[in-house]
């Protein structure tokens, strides 16, 4: 079993992204074929990823379900095929389906990271807490199909920590032990570029919900709203700009698609503040 709390005494860490998926909004298609997303796989451990999250349906926004048959006929080869090679980096898999989770677990997978917070099917919590592994809680204000029709909020900041300690206090009422919980605000996901700013600009106050806080801005559409006409492959200089002000404000995980390039960035800043 990882042990998040004990890695976690290394942060930052580094989460690299394999999606195998045609439609994910930066990389689709590109490691669809099982062997392409297992040499992805090794690209990114080389690079200096801590983690990896394997995902088989895309959540970027207007995206269409697969059945779960097809989500884990594209994740559970790649799971099994990087077990086999003896890869210890922890395998996350980025799954709201409770039976893709049940067999990612048995397949090797190490991580849950739900973009539900483990709402979306009520056997989540039950498969989580049962194989005592860590658990990523996003928050998205309503589902992929629809959380970027008007997203609303009083105010956002406090909206979604209030959201994620709930989840949080539901998940240890099921049986999952606070150590294992990790925490995400969800940038992109239901909100607009004044949300995810917000929520960059308060980011240590989620340090508050005692839990290990994961940022995901990587190349997200905010940068080319700030910067138009910026297509997902050139918002490094943004998706790394996003990245060091999380460091600078204790997020502990980094969900990214360019890990050499940032766990670069992370180590420079790290050493010129002398920490």
């Amino acid at each position: 079993m990882v042990d998040i709390k004990n890695m976690i005494q290394s942060a930052p860490l580094i989460m690299g992204v394999v999606n195998v998926t045609p439609d994910s909004f930066s990389d689709g298609g590109n490691f669809l074929d099982t062997n392409k997303a297992i040499e992805h796989a090794f690209k990114l451990i080389e690079e200096g990823a801590d983690i990896l999250d394997i995902g088989g349906e895309s959540t970027r926004p207007n995206a269409t379900p697969v059945s779960i048959e097809e989500e884990q006929k594209r994740i559970l080869p790649v799971i099994a095929a990087l077990k086999s090679k003896g890869v210890s980096t922890p395998l996350s898999i980025d799954t709201r389906h409770a039976d893709t989770m049940q067999k990612a677990i048995e397949a090797g997978a190490d991580i849950i990271n739900d973009v539900s917070a483990l709402s979306h099917n009520a056997a989540s919590l039950d498969v989580v807490a049962a194989a005592n592994v860590p658990v990523i809680l996003m928050h998205m204000q309503g589902t992929p199909e629809t959380m970027q029709q008007r997203p609303q909020y009083e105010d956002v900041v406090k909206d979604v920590m209030t959201y994620l300690e709930g989840r949080k206090k539901l998940c240890m009422d099921a049986g999952i032990k606070s150590e294992n919980i990790i925490l995400d605000p969800g940038i992109g996901f239901g909100k607009t570029l004044e949300d995810n700013l917000q929520i960059l600009k308060n980011l240590n106050k989620f340090q508050a919900l005692g839990c290990p806080i994961l940022l995901g801005a990587s190349r997200k559409s905010f940068i080319e709203k700030i910067v138009p006409n910026t297509p997902p492959a050139e918002r490094l200089g943004g998706s790394l700009a996003a990245a060091l002000y999380g460091l600078q404000n204790n997020a502990q995980i980094f969900r990214v698609h360019d890990v050499l390039e940032t766990k670069q960035a992370l180590l420079v800043w790290k050493s010129i503040l002398g920490v």
